[in-house]
Order: structure tokens, then C-alpha cells, then sequence
């Protein structure tokens, strides 16, 4: 096992988000938090999946009540590669006319904006995907020179370990495009971290403790009030995307192992599950084995919520 890794050195890290905002909350948690992360440069937003275009609008919700509406936001491909699709709606857009947003977004213009910005910064960039990969898996086949460009491609994605009970093979966001997922991961990125759903899990609040965490503060308003139409579904959070995030900043709160990550293509059953095999160091990819829940919250909600 790789221990966790080094920290920073405290310098502000370039980062590009792609999201499905606006179906499960912790996709607007995890953007609260590059928001108001000091050592988070977040240089633009894209979003994935359906209605990708009220996607942007949420996530432009979120930035301008956080005073940031100089984050660049571009909407993106609405269906998987080949597959029919699985999340033809974001729910949470019925927040939408309670919220200044911005409501311009060109059509399928994310993975322009990806190729271009990430071809201007070669070596600099840290992609965090917290959605399914379709924007991803076509801008590293339109421009297979695109990864290689990257500083590093961190994933919250697939399922690495049988060490979680109730975890099941399958995670959302590999078999939500799967043959894109498949892409990604055979990409010559130069680092890549997938932090899996065996992991995320143990990163749970509850509904009561989540609402008394997010009041008092304009962004975490509108996140909370995305919140109550996720809480008809559900009595809890499960910090996902946002462990993904803290990952770049504070690498130490998981541990890690090297090795391959393999995506099965072939049983229809299984379309898109992740396939681990550890290896020594070296290895392409890189995967959360254990998280340290505690300190994780202390860190995230100390950055979302300093006051």
C-alpha cells in the first residue's frame, strides 16, 4: 500500500471541474468547496449529462451568490457514446427562478473550452470529474495529445475494494457512459487518482445535520436549498464529489494504491465496471483505499464555512 500522499506546498493549484450538477447534491458541495478553497485557482465549470444547460445554470446559481461570477462556465454533451441514456433531467433546476443565474449557455460547448484551456496551460492543470465522463472520453479522442498536457486527472469514479459492505460493483458515474469511461482511463495521463465509491461512503451526514451546517451564508443557501429537493429521495448526504475535491488539497486524508484500472465493455450486466489490479509503484493509476472521515469534515466544512 502507497501511504498517503505528500502535501502541497501551499501554492494555489489550477483546476478544471466537470460535473453533473443538479441531481445528487454533493456535486454543488463539492463546487462550494473549490469556491472557497484559497489554494483552489478553478479556471471553469463544464457539465455533463441531461439538461446540461440548466446544469450550468445551477452551478452559475452557486458562483454568483459566492461573489464568483468570473468562473468561466461551459455546458456539454447531454447523452453517453453509445449507450441510451440514464439521467435525462437535473431535478434541482427547480430552484432555478428562486436564484440569480446566468441563463446564455451554448449548447455542447464544454469540451471546446476543455481542449482550448488546457492546451493553453500545458502541465498545470488538475481535471476533477465528478460525473460521468462523455466530455472527457470525447476530448481525449478528438485530441489524444490532451491528456498528456494535463498535471494530473482526478476522479470521483468506480468501485476499487470489497471491503465496504452494501457496496455493490457498480458506481454511477463509470457506467453512466461507460465506453467513455473506458477511454479516460486508457488515456496517457500523467497522474490520474480515482477515489471510489468503497471509499465515499464512509463520508455520510444526515439531513438535520446537513441543513444546521449550511445556514447563515448566501452560496451554502442556494446549495441548501438544492439540499431539500435531494432530501425528498433521501435522508442523508454522501460527500462523493466533495472527498474527491479535498483530495488535491489534502492528498493525506486518504490513502492511497497504485496500479491498473480496466473497464468491462463486454457484459451487459456489468457495462462499465472498474476492474483493479495493484501493482508497484509506478503503476498508471492511482486509487483511494481508506479515507479518515473525521478529519476530512473537520477540513471541508472549516474551508465551506469558516465563521
Amino acid at each position: 500500500m502507497v501511504q498517503s500522499a505528500k502535501h502541497n506546498d501551499g501554492s494555489a493549484i489550477p483546476v478544471l471541474l466537470d460535473t453533473d450538477i443538479g441531481s445528487d447534491i454533493d456535486d454543488a458541495l463539492c463546487l462550494a468547496y473549490l469556491l472557497r478553497q484559497p489554494r483552489c485557482k478553478l479556471i471553469g465549470v463544464t457539465t455533463v449529462t441531461g439538461e446540461p444547460e440548466k446544469r450550468a445554470m445551477l452551478a452559475s446559481a452557486i458562483c454568483q451568490a459566492g461573489g464568483r461570477s468570473d468562473v468561466p462556465i461551459y455546458s456539454g454533451t447531454p447523452k453517453p457514446l453509445l449507450i441510451e441514456q440514464r439521467q435525462k433531467h437535473a431535478p434541482q433546476a427547480e430552484v432555478l427562478p428562486r436564484w440569480e443565474h446566468r441563463d446564455d449557455f451554448e449548447r455542447c460547448s464544454a469540451v471546446q473550452f476543455l481542449l482550448e484551456t488546457i492546451r493553453s496551460h500545458p502541465g498545470e492543470i488538475t481535471l476533477l470529474t465528478i460525473g460521468p465522463l462523455t466530455n472527457i472520453g470525447i476530448l481525449f479522442a478528438l485530441d489524444p495529445e490532451v491528456p498528456k498536457l494535463l498535471k494530473q486527472l482526478v476522479m470521483m469514479c468506480g468501485v476499487y475494494t470489497t471491503r465496504t459492505p452494501g457496496v455493490g460493483p457498480l458506481e454511477w458515474n463509470a457506467i453512466g457512459d461507460p465506453h467513455a469511461t473506458a477511454i479516460v482511463f486508457n488515456a496517457p495521463v500523467p497522474k490520474l487518482v480515482a477515489v471510489g465509491l468503497d471509499v465515499t461512503v464512509q463520508c455520510r451526514m444526515s439531513a438535520e445535520e446537513c441543513r444546521n451546517r449550511l445556514r447563515g451564508d448566501p452560496m451554502l443557501e442556494v446549495v441548501a436549498d438544492m439540499a431539500e429537493v435531494w432530501f425528498r429521495r433521501a435522508g442523508h448526504i454522501t460527500f462523493h464529489d466533495p472527498l474527491a475535491a479535498v483530495t488535491i488539497f489534502e492528498p493525506e486524508i486518504c490513502t492511497y494504491e497504485q496500479g491498473r484500472v480496466d473497464v468491462e465493455l463486454t457484459s451487459p450486466r456489468l457495462l462499465g465496471m472498474t476492474h483493479w489490479r495493484a501493482g508497484a509503484q509506478g503503476s498508471p493509476h492511482s486509487v483511494a483505499i481508506t479515507v479518515d472521515s473525521q478529519r476530512f469534515f473537520k477540513h471541508y466544512f472549516n474551508v465551506v464555512s469558516p465563521h
